[in-house]
């Protein structure tokens, strides 16, 4: 049923269902012409035999034609009333069981009445239907097969304009209809092709879009790169200043900014498709023991094992990353970009969440979830994106640790889903390959 619905088979069915109801209006008319004209000859040919006989009763002669009946039995009811009111007229009808034209008029108050054969008038007329219904049908077959060839073109070009959108917004900049100029195209010249400008309006809406989002990143792999020399002499000269609560303050915001460029950079890099993974056969649940063990303190977050562990500071340390290992596997990762990930997910968790933070292995699926109130709804349709957090306050991050999240998980082949809980929280789930090596490694 899904075939027949597409556009391909309605554009058929259409043209076939207009030229079949074109067909037999067609054959309707001429039907009706054709009958008309063979039924007016041979009921004038009836009526000129009749006119004869009735001269030859008249005069009392013999016409000589055998199909001349004084006062026929046979004779149809409605002419017999119509000579009976001294008028003459002819009618199709049957005679001993055969069709004839009948012809009567009056004669000494009687019906004077002529027959000629209608049986091969008949026939011609059923052999003139047969050859209407034949063409009928040929050309709607013809037509539903032109239609049929048109409609699949149609749905080809919309078809393969469609997949191109669609990898489009999966971030394939480089996908591209290309289809012929209108110049380049055999059609006939003139003739306007919507879905050409449909696929051209595509094309250079992806190559606008393309040339846009890399200037944005080359502008911000540039400001990065020109804010890299100045912060690292702003650290060492900050270094310098006499200790106090201002100089503290000023290395907090230096090592803010230092930070916010190396992530820029990072980002600049992920977005070049320079970045290639070192993979290997990795642990998982150790790994993760590992990753959370090496991000403690970092943003409120905590060390911990089992559910609802705390460190040994309290509640001055802030809340414990929990990990839980339900299940261990072995996938095929690269270990530093893992622990990169785990740790602005923490971080995220830490800035943005409540505890407590649980992190649970289950083969070769991740979770990461915090009980804070979740992710926004965007983040969560659309992804995550650069400069946008879920803080109304926008202090408290910059919204690129999930980018770079996305980022790093796209090197390592990670899918990364982004929730809420039922009963609160925000979600990351990562689904690790756990396939082969890449050969020679």
């Amino acid at each position: 049923m899904r075939a027949l619905s597409s556009l391909r088979w309605k554009i058929a069915l259409t043209t076939t269902m207009v030229c079949c109801m074109v067909a037999a209006a067609l054959g309707i008319l001429v039907h009706n012409v054709v009958a008309r004209q063979m039924v007016g000859e041979v009921r004038k040919a009836a009526g000129t035999e009749l006119d004869h006989a009735l001269g030859h009763y008249e005069y009392g002669t013999t016409h000589g034609d055998v199909n001349i009946v004084f006062d026929p039995a046979d004779l149809p009811r409605p002419l017999r009333e119509l000579v009976g009111r001294g008028q003459t007229g002819s009618m199709v009808a049957l005679q001993r069981g055969k069709p004839v034209m009948w012809a009567a008029g009056p004669a000494d108050g009687k019906a004077l009445a002529v027959w000629l054969p209608f049986g091969t008038t008949r026939e011609r007329l059923r052999d003139i239907d047969t050859a209407i219904l034949a063409s009928a049908v040929l050309a709607a077959g013809v037509v539903a097969l032109a239609g049929l060839f048109l409609a699949d073109r149609i749905s080809r070009r919309l078809s393969t304009t469609a997949a191109v959108a669609r990898r489009i917004s999966a971030g394939d900049l480089d996908a591209r209809v290309n289809l012929p100029a209108e110049g380049d195209d055999p059609g006939p010249s003139g003739s306007r092709d919507e879905v050409r400008d449909v696929a051209h309006a595509l094309d250079s809406m992806a190559a606008s879009l393309q040339a846009r989002l890399e200037a944005e990143k080359r502008f911000t792999a540039d400001v990065a790169h020109e804010l890299r020399t100045p912060l690292t002499g702003s650290l060492a000269a900050a270094a310098l200043l006499p200790e106090g609560r201002p100089k503290e303050m000023i290395n907090n915001r230096l090592r803010a900014l230092h930070l916010l460029t190396e992530d820029l950079l990072e980002i600049s890099r992920l977005d070049s498709g320079v970045e290639r993974a070192d993979l290997a056969r990795v642990e998982l649940g150790r790994a993760v023991e590992r990753a959370v063990a090496g991000v403690a303190g970092i943003a409120g977050i905590t060390a911990g094992t089992g559910a609802g562990a705390e460190a040994g500071a309290g509640a001055e340390a802030g809340p414990a990353a929990s990990v839980h290992v339900l299940q261990d596997a072995v996938v095929v990762t690269d270990r530093r970009r893992l622990d990169r990930i785990l740790a602005n997910l923490l971080a995220n968790a830490g800035k943005h969440g409540r505890p407590p933070v649980e992190v649970t292995v289950e083969g070769p699926v991740l979770v990461v979830r915090d009980h804070g109130p979740g992710y926004p709804p965007d983040l969560i349709e659309q992804g995550p994106q650069r400069f946008r957090t879920g803080d109304p306050g926008r202090g408290r991050g910059h919204g690129l640790g999930l980018t770079i999240v996305m980022g790093q998980a796209a090197v390592l082949e990670i899918e990364v889903t982004f929730a809420n809980a039922p009963d609160g929280g925000a979600v990351t789930t990562l689904r690790l390959p756990v396939g082969r090596l890449p050969q020679g490694d």
